[in-house]
């Protein structure tokens, strides 16, 4: 079962280039797609509906979209009828099995007045895997205020270890006359963290590492798979300055439950994606 994380820049690659189908083309070997920065009604990539757009481009999966950032983009009376315009920017899930539920996570944020701050969020998708219903997250995080990511890094665990106590989407569903979802413990959060390596965000996220015994799997503590199975490295990198292409950084994780550790066969990064700043992500679990 394979995962990708692609914080895809509203569809603009570092060529400066809007090109949804390269983007398609860098996701689809994967099972289930986690994707940051998709747009709808955004001046920058001609107002496209990013949405649509890769629901058409990948026609086999299923697909949620959440937007914490939704805004008024130019909506207007026009020949006597309202006419809804509005930019939204958030997360999206893409699943080759159904979707159970589905809800957005608001996670904290602090009014700035420059530079600008948006609305994040997380998507959450509850996907009927082959091997079991299983948690998904899409997340983008603060990109400027390291003490802001800690804050949203914390939000976020408290409803990733409590959602078998609040039970997701919803519960009692046999009063609407829907089957219960199941409640599982496992989970895989993929996204554009915005924050580096054994940076104090991180160590929030993950837990400290110990001298001796290095990071413990603890229920409370998503895994770096990257650096669980020692292909973290100082050369590693997710993101890439269009202004400067020699300034790198990596910001882009794929985290899974202490659960999932045992299944955990394989992760990477696709150096050679050039649809975006940022650069895919992945994990493949047995």
């Amino acid at each position: 079962m394979r995962f990708v994380s692609y914080n895809i820049q509203y569809g603009i690659g570092l060529d400066r280039r809007f090109d949804p189908e390269r983007i398609a083309a860098s996701v689809r070997e994967a099972d289930i797609i986690a994707l940051q920065e998709v747009t709808r009604n955004f001046h920058r990539n001609g107002n496209a509906d990013l949405v649509s757009a890769l629901a058409e481009l990948l026609p086999g999966y299923f697909s949620v979209f959440h937007a914490p950032c939704d805004i008024d983009a130019g909506s207007s009376i026009e020949n006597g009828r309202a006419v809804n315009r509005r930019f939204q920017f958030g997360n999206m899930i893409l699943s080759r099995w159904p979707i159970l539920s589905t809800r957005l996570i608001m996670l904290p944020r602090t009014r700035t007045v420059s530079p600008m701050n948006l609305q994040r969020g997380a998507t959450e998708a509850l996907v009927a895997t082959p091997t079991g219903p299983l948690r998904v997250y899409s997340v983008h995080l603060d990109h400027v205020l390291p003490a802001e990511r800690i804050a949203q890094i914390e939000c976020l665990k408290q409803r990733l270890v409590n959602y078998p106590l609040e039970g997701g989407a919803i519960s009692g569903a046999a009063d609407f006359g829907f089957a219960e979802p199941p409640h599982p413990e496992d989970f895989v959060v993929m996204g554009d963290f915005n924050m580096e390596p054994e940076s104090p965000e991180y160590n929030v996220m993950t837990g400290t590492s110990d001298a001796f015994y290095g990071r413990s799997l603890r229920v409370g503590n998503p895994v770096d798979a990257l650096a669980h199975l020692g292909r973290l490295t100082p050369e590693s990198y997710s993101w890439i300055d269009p202004d400067d292409p020699e300034r790198r950084l990596h910001l882009d994780y794929c985290f899974l439950s202490a659960g999932l550790v045992s299944r955990l066969k394989d992760a990477w990064t696709d150096y050679d994606a050039t649809g975006s700043d940022h650069l895919p992500v992945g994990i493949e679990l047995h």
